[in-house]
This record gives structure tokens, sequence and C-alpha cells, in this order.
């Protein structure tokens, strides 16, 4: 028998093999999923009702590459999703053929001017620049993986002119001055790892001008591998400011303060996505979490949902008195609008007592995180574009609003979201999931299961392996520097030379029967309300 008789011989038995292997898999799942009592599918369609799971289980990718519209995926589209990418891989912000807007649906657009300003009539930070990498794309066919290649690049960093620049806490000993509008949200250690961690950090050192805020799991050492001005929060876990007790330790807040990076504290009363405190699972917290949280490792850990120290304005105020005396660093609050009342009982005792926050940061509902509940992140707390409003007007009513910066986040990934979150009210802004996005997310929607596919919302060594630090960094600045400078762009588009001159006549709402009225006149309403909502307060008092 010759070669090739031998070779067809061999292939029949290797076949004849598969068969019986596939067969007896094939019984074995038969009689397993037949005998099973969890589901009934199972039950009556032994085998086969398994793709039902599959399909089920690979759901959120199927629909997100193969099924959602560019602008029907949720929380990110794929648009936007792809726009991010783009801004931080290739720092291209350009769109060909027409925007993928619904023109139809109401809306808010910003109001150009008849005649914008020229770009080098910009009032802008022309001598900073930043020195990053940008990926150059040669080739990308349909059937072969697409070729580019990390060049090295020295670009304008688009800060804000030195005279514009924000100063926050001017009357603390050591007041925090920034010259970019938008900076990173708080994404806590342990919430994502220290690959993700240490890429932002170096990231947004490298875009200069910057913070990052370090979440409510504490500062940790990646969070000041790059360099970057750190805002440091404190939430009702009082985690890395803590004793073993669980009460405030203010020799670890003493020692925190040491650290020159660290430039202003933040206490997080509540969060968009979870108007309570904030959880990890156990299997997140490893030793070096834990020994940063001063927690046990391994074993899931949940904040109060408000701090011990204070129950009340007056109480709270003060302990963020005794903070400031004690660091002489601005000193912030973080809440949640779920009505007028919540910025009128600040505002008035910001009024009354001459004392509060440096700066307040207001989280939209939309806003992220890494584990909630739904009900919490679907109906608890106002989105941003509610909330800045409220918060704005009222703190100007009282007469304290230049006393105090504010933040907005929530979802404000783009340079015309940030804009108008800009023109109503706010000084600056944090993203979170923009971030995110550029160390590689690819919203497997997995931040809670520490089982991140790529690396960013986990701290799996293993898993980790995915994100290369030293190619992401680049990413992450030329994401914010694209935001910056197409900022800019706006503001020249409306007539202004910065972008810190946003103001609401600079924006209008067009409803669904394309009928537009001037932001400012919307506003109007909004202060009849909330002058109603201080009328009531205050009768309610007197009685």
């Amino acid at each position: 028998m010759n070669f090739a008789n031998w070779l067809t011989v061999i292939g029949f038995v290797i076949i004849i093999l598969l068969i019986i292997i596939a067969g007896i898999t094939f019984l074995a799942m038969f009689f397993k999923d037949r005998k099973q009592d969890e589901h009934p599918v199972l039950r009556n369609y032994p085998v086969l009702g398994r793709m039902r799971y599959f399909l089920e289980k690979a759901g959120p990718e199927l629909r997100q590459y193969l099924y959602s519209g560019d602008t029907q995926g949720k929380p990110f589209s794929r648009y936007d999703y792809e726009h991010i990418v783009k801004g931080a891989k290739y720092k291209r912000d350009v769109i060909g053929f027409g925007s993928l807007r619904d023109f139809d649906e109401k809306g808010l657009y910003i109001q150009n001017a008849l005649f914008p300003k020229q770009m080098d009539e910009l009032k802008v930070d022309n001598e900073t620049t930043f020195k990053g990498k940008k990926y150059v794309l040669t080739k990308d066919t349909l059937f072969t993986q697409r070729k580019e290649h990390l060049v090295p690049e020295e670009d304008k960093a688009w800060l804000l002119h030195d005279d514009d620049a924000i100063v926050i806490g001017p009357n603390t000993r050591q007041p925090f001055v920034v010259k970019s509008p938008v900076g990173m949200s708080a994404m806590s250690f342990g919430a994502l790892g220290d690959h993700a961690i240490t890429a932002l950090s170096h990231g947004l050192n490298i875009a200069k001008g910057t913070w990052m805020n370090t979440g409510e799991g504490g500062l940790s050492p990646y969070h000041l591998k790059g360099g970057v001005d750190i805002i440091m929060q404190i939430g009702p876990g009082l985690f890395g400011v803590r004793d073993r007790e669980g009460k405030f330790n203010w020799d670890a807040l003493k020692e925190k303060n040491e650290i020159p990076q660290i430039k202003a504290f933040e206490l997080k009363l509540a969060q968009g996505a979870k108007a309570r405190g904030g959880h990890v699972d156990g299997e997140k917290i490893t030793p070096e979490i834990a020994k940063i949280r001063l927690v046990e490792p391994y074993k899931s850990v949940d904040s109060p949902n408000r701090f011990h120290e204070f129950d009340n304005v007056p109480d709270m105020f003060d302990f963020i008195e005794k903070i400031r005396d004690f660091t002489g660093k601005p000193v912030g609050m973080k809440v949640v609008m779920g009505s007028n009342a919540t910025a009128i009982e600040i505002a008035k005792h910001m009024a009354e007592t001459g004392k509060g926050p440096d700066f307040i940061t207001v989280d939209g509902g939309e806003g992220g995180t890494g584990a909630t509940f739904t009900e919490l992140a679907d109906t608890v707390g106002l989105p941003i574009k509610s909330a800045l409003p409220i918060l704005d007007l009222t703190l100007r009513k009282y007469g304290v609003r230049d006393r105090v910066k504010i933040f907005a986040s929530g979802k404000l990934f783009s340079p015309d979201r940030i804009a108008i979150a800009l023109a109503m009210g706010a000084d600056l802004v944090n993203v979170a999931r923009g971030f995110m996005i550029t160390v590689g997310c690819i919203q497997a929607l997995k931040c809670h299961s520490n089982a991140c596919p790529v690396g960013v919302a986990t701290t799996n060594p293993d898993l980790q392996k995915a994100l290369v630090i030293d190619e992401k960094q680049y990413r992450v600045a030329n994401y914010l520097v694209t935001l910056r400078k197409g900022l800019f762009r706006l503001a020249a588009a409306v007539g202004e030379e910065s972008p810190i001159h946003f103001h609401p006549k600079h924006v209008m709402f067009k409803d669904i029967k394309g009928e537009i009225t001037p932001l400012e006149e919307v506003y109007e309403q909004v202060e009849e309300n909330i002058q109603h909502a201080i009328d009531r307060h205050e009768k309610l008092k007197a009685q």
C-alpha cells in the first residue's frame, strides 16, 4: 500500500474518531440537559437549547458591532466611542460627509456668531507645548489588519492663557491654579487596575495643566507615578485617611497633605450613578488595595451611605473648615442634585455663615461607575443639564457664586457637551469614561466583575497584561488636548476668545416642532422656580 493510501486510511480513521467523540459528547450533553432542573429550555430542547444561552451571553457584543446603529448604543454609541478613540489614537477630530445627529429631535445647539473669531485671535497659551505620540494610518483594507505606526509629535497644549487661569480656593494658604478647563473625574485604584491608573497619570501629565481625581478608594502610588496634580477624594469610607477602626485619622491626612502633588481635597457625598456609598467586590480587594484602604483583603467593601462625621450642612461646613485650616489647601464637595432644596440648603448656609466649600462637583445621574444598582443608576439624581442650572442660579440668588468653583460631570466627553456645560454654569469639567476608552475600554460592561477583558477595570494581573502603559499614556494626552482644542474652536465659532466666556446666551434650545428658545429665557423660568422654592423653604422654616 503506497503512501497516499496510508494517508487516506489515517484520514478516514481520524474522521471516524471525531464522529464517535462528537456523538459521545452530544449524548452526554443530551442526558445532562434532559435531567437538569434549572433551565426549562434545556429540558425540552437538550443541546440545541444551549445556542440560546450562547446568543444571550454574546448579545452585547453582537449588538455593539453588528445590529445597533451608529448612534443607538448605550451608554455610549458606536459613533461616540469611535470619536473618542480617533481623537486619542490619531489626534483626529474631523468627520466626512455630514453629521449623524437627528436634527428633527429636540436638543441644545450652540449659537454661532455672524463674525466669529479667527484662530489667531484667541486668547490661548501659545507657549506651552506637549511632546506626545500619535498613530499614522498607512493601509486599511477589508481583509487585512490595518497598518499604522506610532510617530512622535510636539504640538500646542491648548491651555488657557495665564490671565484666564482658574484659581480654586484663592483665599487658602495654597490655592490650586489650573489652566485646563477639563480634567479626570474620580476613578479609584481598585475599581481600575494599576496599569490603567498609571497610564492615566502619565498621560494627563504629558498633556499638562490638568488634574486627576483619586476617587474614594484613596491615594495609590499609581496616581502619583506620572507627576500630575491630584485632587484627593475622601468618601464616607474614609479610605486612605482612616484608622483601623474606620474613624477619621488626622495623622493620615497630614501624611497625604505633605505630598506636593496633592493640590486639593474633595468630600464625596454622592455620585450620580449611585447616590449612596461605593461598593467593590471582594475579588478586587487585593492585599495591596487592602493596605491602601485599610480594609481586609478579598472581602467586599461597602462605603457608608454618608459620613459619620456629620449629618447636616452646618456640621459639614465645620468639617470642611477644619480640613481646610489643617491642610491649607482647597476643600470641595461632590454632590448629586435631587431638587432645588439641595442647592438652597448649601447656598443659604454659605451666605449666612461665610463658610463653605471652595468648589462643588455636581455629578449628573447619567454618570458612570464601577458597580451600582439599577434602581439607583436609572432614577436617583437629576441629570447634569438639569442639575447645573439649579446649583449655579441658586448660588447666584444668595450672592455666593463668586466664592465657589463648580465642576460638572456626567457623560461630558466631547467639546460640544463640555461647552454647553460651561455655558450652563460650570467652571470646570470632569471626564471619566472618555478617559477609560482612551486606555482600552471596549464597553464590555463588566466593570463590576473584575473580568474586564482589556485589563482596564480589573486588578487581575493576567488581564492587565493587555494594557500597555507606554502606549496608552499617549492616547490619554492626545484625547485631552483634542478636547481642549475643540473647546477653543467652539469659542471662536461663538465669537469669544476663550472657553471661559461660554454663557447661556450662546446656547439655543430647539423643541420637537422646530421652535427655538434661547437658553437665557429657559433660565428665567428656572430662576422663577428657584425663587418659589426659596419662598416655600422660608415659609416652612417660619412655621
